[in-house]
């Protein structure tokens, strides 16, 4: 069997969000999905979401979840000539995991359906907010959309059978252990040392928990923490890159630009500007 042509996909800093009304033909394939989770409500008709060995049939009222890393093979079901679906592709906050494990139809593939009428109206109504927020013209559109979303998150916990679970506490002190130490020249292996794993189990656990590598956590938290200094302070770039790990200041700006989608110095320009 050929390749399956891949459906190109941008990486997310955020959050992208979308509402599309596709007809049939519509599919997406990504054989590693993303490096960011992906939320779809269905408004109407059907969408299909295949996984290895079966596929998941997504009707009006449902809800489908897929984890960072999760096989892309979704479109409008095969019996039926539209879908029209809310969408979002975003990277979780950390106190966001808890609310992100819902019951699951293969790994990495997940469904919530909302039994309370009220409860699933407010769902969907803050879901198309975001969606307006995330697409509007405010200085703080990512933030207030960010808000919105932890809404929509909030109130499909009210019907998750699961209930919350605390991440692993494993996995919490690493996560706590990286953060408070940005600025050191952090490793896999001191991080797994730290919580008394291999670094093998450590890493495992890490992106099971969290849908992130500990590298990739670590980056982006780097990275956030750089984003608030350059709001708040007149620190230099160089003094930033290096309060927050980086050696090179060139690499730093690199790495800043690919996520932030701007400079440092543009990013402090335009947000201090806005401010």
């Amino acid at each position: 069997m050929p390749d399956r042509y891949q459906t190109p996909h941008l990486d997310v800093t955020t959050l992208v969000t979308g509402h599309f009304h596709q007809k049939s033909g519509y599919s997406a394939w990504r054989d590693r999905g993303t490096n960011d989770w992906l939320l779809i409500y269905t408004v109407s008709g059907k969408g299909r979401f295949g996984y290895p060995g079966g596929e998941l049939i997504a009707e009006p009222g449902d809800w489908v979840l897929l984890r960072p890393g999760t096989l892309h093979d979704y479109g409008v079901e095969s019996s039926l000539k539209d879908w029209d679906l809310l969408w979002a592709h975003f990277q979780a906050r950390t106190h966001w995991l808890p609310l992100l494990r819902w019951p699951a139809a293969h790994q990495g593939l997940m469904r919530l359906q909302i039994a309370d009428a009220a409860v699933a109206t407010r769902a969907v109504d803050r879901f198309f907010q975001a969606h307006q927020l995330a697409i509007g013209a405010q200085p703080s559109r990512d933030m207030l959309a960010m808000n919105a979303l932890e809404e929509v998150l909030l109130w499909c916990d009210q019907s998750n059978s699961l209930g919350p679970r605390a991440i692993d506490p494993r996995v919490q002190s690493a996560m706590n252990y990286l953060v408070q130490n940005l600025h050191e020249k952090l490793t896999l292996n001191s991080a797994a040392d730290f919580v008394g794993l291999s670094v093998s189990r450590f890493s495992h656990l890490f992106k099971a928990e969290t849908g992130r590598t500990p590298q990739q956590f670590l980056e982006s938290q780097r990275l956030d923490r750089a984003a608030q200094l350059l709001q708040r302070t007149n620190f230099s770039i160089k003094q930033i890159a290096m309060a927050v790990g980086f050696d090179s200041p060139f690499y730093f700006s690199l790495r800043f630009k690919a996520k932030l989608k701007a400079s440092p110095k543009a990013y402090r320009d335009r947000n201090r500007v806005e401010a």
